[in-house]
């Protein structure tokens, strides 16, 4: 019996050979090569996110470049920047600090 359906099956290989083989390779390559559709469509949506990061990094680049240069070419800005960001004084100055909530 076993015998007669190996057969059967053997028979139904050989003489679809070509269905069979694309059938196995279109499964090996979309479902168990380690480039398969799942991992490749996971691959896109991470590449789309680290795009539109990189967009956000070069705005912010340009921005701060731009911020540099008055910094460095006027003394007046710079010590602007200095007194807001890092509460630095001049030395007979008393500096208050409000905090808004």
């Amino acid at each position: 019996m076993w015998k007669q359906i190996l057969n059967k099956w053997f028979r139904l290989i050989i003489k679809y050979k070509f269905w069979v083989s694309l059938g196995l390779f279109l499964f090996w390559s979309f479902i168990i090569d380690s480039n398969n559709y799942f991992t490749r469509k996971e691959m896109k949506v991470e590449i789309h996110e680290l795009e539109s990061q990189k967009d956000y990094y070069v705005k912010k680049i340009s921005e701060d470049s731009v911020r540099l240069y008055y910094l460095k070419s006027d003394n007046e800005v710079l010590e602007k920047f200095a007194r807001e960001q890092y509460l630095m004084k001049k030395a007979n100055e008393d500096l208050f600090i409000i905090v808004e909530k």
